[in-house]
C-alpha cells in the first residue's frame, strides 16, 4: 500500500559526528522513496540517475544530474527512481545549527544564512555550480572530523554564491520551525501526521506537550509563524496535491480523504496555498506526466 501521508523521519547521525552523510551507487529501484520530513537540511547530489522531484507542492522530472538543498521540515519524496551505470546519489543532512547556536550569525556567514532561507522553498542548482560543487560533495564522505565540516563549509559558500538556481516550491510552503526546544516541535508534528485526517482540537495537541491551551497557541505561533489550524490545513493541502499526483480519486473523496469536512473550505485552502484550484493542479501535473522526462 502506497505511504501517503508525509513521515517524520528521525535522522541519527553517527557517533562523534554533527552531520549525516548517505552514498548510494549500486543499482536500484524505487523502493526507498518515501513522503516525509524532517528538521534537518538536506544536501542532494545525483551525478546521474533519472526519477521525480516532488518537493512540497512541486513536481518535475530529471533524466540526468541534480544538486538540490532542502529547507527544514519541507516535506519530500526520495529522488532517483533507478541509476544508470556509474551513477550515485550523496546525500548529507544536518541541523542548521550543527555548528553551535550562534555559528551562523556570524556577519561573515551571512551568505549562508541567506542560502539556509532560500532551502526553505527547496533550491535545484544548475549546471554551472553543480559542475563545481558536485566533486566536492562526493568527496565527503572519504573525509573525517575537522576536513568533513571544513569541506562542507566550503560547499555551504559556494552555493551561497551561485546565481544559477531554481526555487523549486516558490508558492509553497515548509513546516517551518526555529532550532530550540525541537522535542515538542516533533511531538506535535508526529501528532498531526497520525491524525490530520480527523479534528485535531487544540485541547487535544496542548495536551500532548503539557501545555494549556493560551501558553500552546503562543508558543506554537513563536515557533513557527503560523497558528495551529494554518499549519494544519497546509498539512492536508500537501496531502491532497499527493493524492491528485498519484491516485484516481475524486477532487470531493480527497477533500475528505484529507480530513477537510466542507468542499468549499477545502477549495479555498487549497487556492490559497497552492495558487490554484485542485481541479487546475491536477491538470498541470497530467501534463507534466505526459512529457518526456528532462
Amino acid at each position: 500500500m502506497l505511504n501517503k501521508k508525509p513521515t517524520f523521519e528521525k535522522v541519527s547521525p553517527g557517533f562523534g559526528s554533527s552531520l549525516l552523510i548517505k552514498q548510494h551507487t549500486e543499482k536500484r529501484e524505487n523502493n526507498f522513496a518515501f513522503w516525509h520530513f524532517h528538521p534537518e537540511l538536506e544536501l542532494v547530489y545525483v551525478n546521474k540517475g533519472k526519477g521525480k522531484r516532488h518537493i512540497g507542492n512541486h513536481l518535475s522530472y530529471f533524466n540526468n544530474s541534480q544538486l538540490i538543498l532542502l529547507g527544514s521540515n519541507l516535506p519530500h519524496n526520495g529522488f532517483t527512481d533507478r541509476f544508470t551505470a556509474n551513477g550515485a546519489e550523496t546525500i548529507i543532512q544536518f541541523k542548521p545549527d550543527f555548528l553551535g547556536e550562534g555559528f551562523f550569525n556570524a556577519p561573515e556567514m551571512n551568505g549562508i544564512t541567506l542560502l539556509f532561507d532560500r532551502a526553505k522553498k527547496g533550491v535545484l542548482f544548475k549546471p554551472e555550480t553543480k559542475k563545481l560543487v558536485g566533486p566536492k560533495i562526493e568527496s565527503l564522505p572519504a573525509l573525517e572530523g575537522f576536513n568533513r565540516i571544513l569541506k562542507l563549509l566550503e560547499i555551504l559558500n559556494n552555493l551561497a554564491e551561485a546565481e544559477d538556481y531554481t526555487l523549486l516550491n516558490a508558492d509553497g510552503f515548509a513546516f517551518e520551525t526555529k532550532p530550540q526546544d525541537s522535542t515538542k516541535i516533533d511531538v506535535i508534528f508526529k501528532h498531526i501526521n497520525n491524525n490530520f485526517q480527523n479534528h485535531i482540537s487544540l485541547d487535544e495537541i496542548a495536551d500532548k506537550v503539557s501545555m494549556t491551551v493560551p501558553a500552546f497557541c503562543r508558543y506554537f505561533k513563536k515557533a513557527t509563524g503560523k497558528t495551529f489550524t494554518e499549519l494544519v490545513n497546509e498539512y492536508r493541502v500537501v496531502h491532497a496535491t499527493k493524492l491528485l499526483n498519484e491516485s484516481q480519486l475524486s477532487i470531493a473523496d480527497i477533500c475528505f480523504e484529507c480530513g477537510f469536512n466542507n468542499f468549499s473550505h477545502f477549495n479555498k485552502q487549497f487556492n490559497e496555498i497552492t495558487g490554484k484550484s485542485a481541479s487546475n493542479y491536477r491538470k498541470e501535473i497530467k501534463k507534466i506526466m505526459e512529457q518526456p522526462s528532462v
